[in-house]
């Protein structure tokens, strides 16, 4: 227990008056420093915990009854504290994730219950247990809306502290994984893995860096002493489960399978790699981040319509291999930018890393820590110009990372781009020295002020909730 661990309240006490023995996790959000929402095309991504945490005080139940409640909900207005019975999301004798998506979602200021509920009903399902109910006292430090990942930190220590309880043993990748299926099948958004894989493995001052085919964790990086990264909130919400974020990866997808029926793989092929969750048979093993740019720029860039509605595309080239989402036949789509944006990505952020690595050389100088710094930069600003032409940007974030670009390295910030999945949320701003700190808290205080916003500022990082621990009561 560290001190960010707020202490035990006297509603706490009141709501586990009953409970012989609790668990409590932790999870913190995250920074999305390069790779976004090019994980879900097999991406490289660099990811790294926040100093800003969710924990979770659980203590099992005898029923099937769950009750959670939540501070951050009551804060927002919003149903502070729901109770469910875990039997009404059952039909044929297992959890149906369907019903529980629509059951959960009503009514509406109930719906952030779901990121815990769901934690229930996934291990439930998908370990072939029965799980009991439980009381669950949440208070998170993570803001709502801010692209940071409250949603991960929520499911991640949830399920950290339920497996503990219920003596579930879940690997190291096992643990994330379960947790992002909360999101994608009891929540509904159609989110990569990264989140939930920083929330748990993430280690504190240090990039995780994780390729996404579809959960290839590497250590974790550390960030050099003169390097920091830091979050400026732009005030403008943002949500994954968002109809752009969808339509873009959707998108993503089609061009995929244009490029893959072009190297020879049949419609059969694909719909069987889409039912079944195996990749590996299809050209460049499914993954639009295998594509090499150049490939990409010659050979399949010209056949991948610019605009195509979903129907005309089912028609000329059939579906697509993502498990979470599909084609609505009535909505225009973009593939050839969304397709084009994991393509460069993976490059961009392959390339980020080694000149990360390579700060950490001794006897370089500063002419090529600077030099290093600012290539950096210019990759960030890079994908955030690609995040704006797929339809994720957004004036706010934009116009931070424009203050960024103006300040520049003289004033110690060399880089800034939007993290998660955009169209709002935080700006993540590559900093140097302490004068690069300065200046970026410096642009927040000005942005706050001349939009009139209340923003928050991310400036510590924290361990995962693997190295955090679950700590049993008493």
């Amino acid at each position: 227990m560290d001190a960010t661990t707020p202490k035990f309240s006297k509603k706490q006490d009141l709501f586990f008056q009953d409970a012989r023995t609790l668990f409590h996790a932790s999870a913190p959000g995250r920074l999305d420093v390069m790779g976004g929402i090019a994980d879900y095309s097999g991406s490289l991504v660099l990811q790294m915990p926040i100093g800003e945490r969710t924990h979770v005080w659980l203590a099992l139940r005898e029923d099937r009854q769950v009750r959670v409640h939540s501070e951050s909900a009551s804060a927002a207005g919003l149903n502070g504290e729901v109770w469910v019975n875990l039997n009404e999301f059952q039909s044929r004798g297992t959890v149906d994730y369907a019903k529980a998506r629509r059951r959960l979602s009503q009514p509406p200021e109930n719906g952030w219950a779901a990121y815990a509920v769901g934690c229930f009903l996934v291990l439930e399902k998908e370990k072939g247990i029965p799980v009991p109910g439980a009381d669950l006292w949440i208070h998170s430090t993570v803001p709502i809306g801010k692209g940071v990942s409250s949603s991960a930190a929520i499911e991640v220590a949830v399920m950290a502290a339920l497996a503990r309880a219920a003596n579930v043993k879940l690997g190291p990748v096992e643990l994330p994984t379960l947790a992002q299926k909360v999101e994608n099948q009891v929540v509904g958004a159609p989110c990569g893995l990264m989140d939930q894989l920083t929330a748990y493995l993430g280690r504190e001052n240090r990039l995780l860096p994780i390729l996404c085919q579809p959960d290839q964790v590497s250590p974790p990086c550390p960030v050099p002493y003169f390097v920091r990264f830091v979050g400026i909130d732009s005030g403008v919400s943002h949500a994954v489960s968002g109809a752009s974020y969808r339509e873009v990866r959707t998108a993503a997808f089609m061009g995929y399978t244009i490029a893959a029926l072009l190297e020879g793989a049949s419609k059969k092929d694909l719909s069987e790699a889409q039912k079944k969750g195996n990749r590996t048979h299809l050209p460049y093993k499914g993954y639009l981040a295998n594509i090499p740019p150049s490939v990409f720029a010659t050979r399949y860039q010209s056949h991948i319509p610019d605009e195509i509605r979903g129907d005309a595309f089912l028609a000329a080239y059939g579906g697509i291999i993502d498990p979470v989402t599909s084609i609505d036949p009535a909505t225009v789509y973009r593939p050839r930018i969304c397709a084009a944006h994991p393509v460069y990505e993976h490059s961009r952020v392959r390339l980020f890393f080694h000149l990360l690595k390579s700060l950490h050389s001794g006897g370089t100088g500063p002419r090529f820590h600077q030099d290093a710094l600012n290539d950096m930069g210019e990759l960030m600003y890079q994908s955030h110009a690609s995040y704006s032409a797929c339809g994720l940007g957004n004036e706010s974030t934009d116009e931070i990372v424009e203050w960024v670009r103006r300040a520049g390295p003289a004033a110690g910030v060399h880089g800034a781009k939007i993290t998660g999945g955009g169209s709002g949320g935080t700006v993540c701003v590559l900093c140097s020295g302490v004068r690069g700190l300065q200046t970026a808290k410096r642009i927040a205080r000005e942005f706050a002020s001349r939009h009139g916003r209340a923003i928050s500022f991310f400036e510590t990082s924290s361990p995962g909730a693997r190295t955090w621990g679950v700590r049993r009561i008493p």
